[in-house]
């Protein structure tokens, strides 16, 4: 359960971080998450031993993330049983979730163009970047897919099948493509030999290879295979 709480508080820190929230509370939310990831004990076994009072003992764990620890871990009871827990939930990560859906989804956008969140909200403080003008295609994409994680995954697509094309695309391509998004493939990378310049060919008949002159000719290949170059064709 420990791993499950930390990465539930890591991604809060994330989301926060997002919404532009302050380092205090995102620090804090990273730091419980490395509490719980690097304790030995899980904190089931704690609640279940000295209640919230023995969550509040663990060195890192402050009264805020020892709550939620044991909102997690008695919405998890619920959803089980004693001897098989369900997932548990923590109703401030699922509202913050729904609160920055539009905002995760122009964040991934942006990342998946190489723009880091740092950089993303300095270009739209600079006006570079409208933030605004993504908010309402980020918002038709999230209907469309049904879910955040739905949304970032046909980004995902597009933006691998576009940058293997050397293609520019925005969010609205992926509305373009939305009934292609599983035939989408990235382009096939496609490596060919050289020898000082000029193509090659192998002859799987006489097992050999041959040099291209610019002339046409195939001329037989003498030197040592280590000297064959590869390149990647466009």
């Amino acid at each position: 359960m420990n791993k499950e709480i930390a990465n539930i508080f890591n991604e809060t820190a994330g989301l926060l971080e997002i919404k532009g929230d302050s380092a205090f509370r995102i620090n804090a939310y990273r730091k419980a998450a490395n509490v719980l990831h690097s304790l030995q004990i899980d904190v089931s076994q704690i609640y279940q031993e000295k209640g919230i009072k023995g969550l509040k003992e663990i060195p890192g764990i402050g009264e805020g993330s020892a709550k939620r620890i044991e909102e997690y871990i008695k919405s998890a009871g619920r959803a089980g049983h004693k001897s098989a827990p369900g997932i548990g939930k923590i109703k401030d990560f699922e509202k913050l979730q729904e609160e920055t859906a539009l905002r995760q989804i122009i964040t991934h956008f942006f990342a998946s163009k190489g723009l880091s969140l740092q950089e993303l909200k300095e270009n739209a403080k600079k006006r570079k970047i409208i933030y605004s003008r993504y908010t309402k295609p980020a918002k038709q994409l999230l209907e469309l897919a049904g879910s955040i994680v739905a949304a970032k995954q046909a980004i995902d697509t597009v933006a691998t099948w576009a940058n293997s094309r050397k293609l520019d695309y925005t969010i609205e391509t992926v509305f373009k493509k939305w009934l292609e998004l599983d035939r989408l493939k990235p382009k096939e990378i496609v490596k060919k030999p050289f020898y000082k310049g000029d193509a090659m060919i192998y002859s799987a008949t006489k097992k050999k290879w041959y040099v291209i002159s610019k002339y046409g000719e195939w001329l037989e290949f003498a030197d040592k295979e280590s000297t064959i170059e590869w390149k990647i064709i466009e």
